[in-house]
C-alpha cells in the first residue's frame, strides 16, 4: 500500500490569498473592532445551551402527551444542531473569542453532544477546511457505495436515485456520527486515507468520558425514565432532525451544481490552484440576505468568506462578504451564491441527480 501524499497548493507571484487579507484586516483595523464574536453572540450561545437542558429535563421528567413531546423532540433536535453552527464550529476554529480558554469551552460543546472534538478537529479544520472538494482527501465527500458526491467517484446504477434517497440518509449522519465514524475514525486511526496524528493520554480519556457521558445521559437515563420504546421513538426524532440539518447545511456549500471538484496532478502532488482561489471554487454562500437563516446557521451560509477566514467569527461575514465580492471580481473568480435556501436545494438535488445518471 503507498503511502498518503498530501497535496500541495501551488505558489504563485501575485496571492490572492495575502490581498484578500489585507483588505479584510484594514476593515477590522479602520473600525477598531475585534474580528471574534460580541457579547450578542455570547447571549446566543448561553441560551442555546440553556434551552438544550431545559427541553431535555422537561421531556425527561415531566414528560408531555406523546404528540407534544415529540414536538419537543424535533426541537430538541434543531437546538443540537443550532450549538453545532453558532457555538461548537466558532470556538474550534478559535473565531468564539478573543481568548483562547473560552474558544476551549465553546470548542468543547461538542462534548455535550456526544461526538469526539479531536476527532471533528482533524476532519473538519485540518482536512476539509484544507482539500475541500478533493475527492480521496476531503471525508464531507466520502459517503461510501451508497452515493456519488464528486465526479471522480465511482457510479453504479443506485446512484441513479440518490436525488431521491438522499432526504433520508442525511437523517442518519447523526447517529452514524455518533456511534460509528467517530470509533473507525479511533480505531482505524485514519480518517478516510489521511493517516490521525498522534493522540495524547488526555485525548484517549477524554474520547471514552465523552463517550461514556452520553450513552449515560441520552440512552441509559431516557431509558431507566422513560421505558425503551419511548426513549428509542424520541432519541431517533430528534437524531434524524439533527442529522438532517447538519447534513443539508454542510452540502449546500460545497456540493451544488456550480462548484468545482480540483483533481490532484498524480506525479507533482500539486493542486491547480492556490489555496484562495481553490476555496472560492469550491464553496458556495446561500440566503445570505435572510436575517434568520444567518442567525440559526450560525453564519455558515457566507460558507466562502468563512472557508478564506475561519478564525473570524461569523458575526462578521455579511460585512466582509462585500470585500471578497469585490475581490472575486476583479480576479475574475465566480463567486457562487444562491439568493434563497430553496434555491440552493434544488442546485444540490441537481446536482445529486447529474451525478447519478452520467460519468
Amino acid at each position: 500500500m503507498s503511502q498518503f501524499a498530501i497535496p500541495k497548493f501551488p505558489s504563485v507571484s501575485k496571492s490572492l490569498h495575502t490581498e484578500l487579507k489585507k483588505r479584510v484586516q484594514e476593515y477590522f483595523d479602520q473600525r477598531g473592532i475585534d474580528s471574534t464574536g460580541n457579547p450578542k453572540l455570547f447571549t446566543k450561545a448561553i441560551c442555546m445551551i440553556i434551552a438544550l437542558v431545559a427541553v431535555y429535563i422537561h421531556l425527561l421528567f415531566w414528560t408531555p402527551v406523546w404528540y407534544l413531546a415529540l414536538g419537543e423532540c424535533v426541537i430538541l433536535g434543531g437546538i443540537v444542531a443550532a450549538i453545532g453552527f453558532n457555538v461548537m464550529h466558532d470556538g474550534s476554529h478559535g473565531s468564539f473569542s478573543n481568548r483562547k480558554w473560552v474558544n476551549r469551552i465553546a470548542a468543547s460543546s461538542i462534548s455535550l453532544l456526544g461526538a469526539n472534538h479531536f476527532m471533528w478537529n482533524m476532519k473538519h479544520n485540518m482536512i476539509h477546511h484544507s482539500f475541500t472538494n478533493i475527492d480521496g482527501v476531503d471525508d464531507d465527500i466520502e459517503i461510501g457505495v451508497l452515493m456519488r458526491m464528486a465526479p471522480t467517484q465511482k457510479r453504479y446504477m443506485m446512484h441513479r436515485f440518490q436525488h431521491v434517497y438522499f432526504w433520508f440518509l442525511y437523517m442518519l449522519l447523526y447517529v452514524f456520527w455518533l456511534f460509528f465514524t467517530d470509533y473507525k475514525k479511533y480505531f482505524s486511526r485514519k480518517i478516510g486515507a489521511v493517516p490521525l496524528k498522534k493522540m495524547s493520554v488526555a485525548d484517549h480519556i477524554e474520547f471514552w468520558g465523552v463517550k461514556v457521558y452520553h450513552a449515560a445521559v441520552f440512552i441509559v437515563l431516557p431509558i431507566v425514565c422513560l421505558g425503551w420504546i419511548n426513549w428509542l421513538v424520541g432519541f431517533l426524532v430528534m437524531s434524524m432532525v439533527a442529522g438532517f440539518v447538519l447534513s443539508i447545511v454542510f452540502q449546500l456549500a460545497h456540493t451544488v451544481e456550480h462548484t468545482e471538484f480540483p483533481v490532484v496532478n498524480t506525479e507533482t502532488h500539486q493542486l491547480p490552484d492556490e489555496f484562495a482561489a481553490h476555496q472560492i471554487k469550491t464553496t458556495a454562500n446561500f440566503a445570505t440576505r435572510n436575517k434568520l437563516v444567518s442567525w440559526l446557521v450560525g453564519g455558515l451560509n457566507f460558507q466562502i468568506e468563512h472557508h478564506l477566514f475561519p478564525k473570524i467569527s461569523h458575526i462578521h461575514y455579511p460585512a466582509i462578504s462585500e470585500i471578497v465580492r469585490n475581490v472575486c471580481n476583479e480576479y475574475q473568480l465566480q463567486y457562487i451564491e444562491y439568493p434563497t435556501m430553496r434555491k440552493a436545494v434544488w442546485a444540490h438535488v441537481r446536482f445529486l441527480k447529474q451525478l447519478g445518471k452520467y460519468d
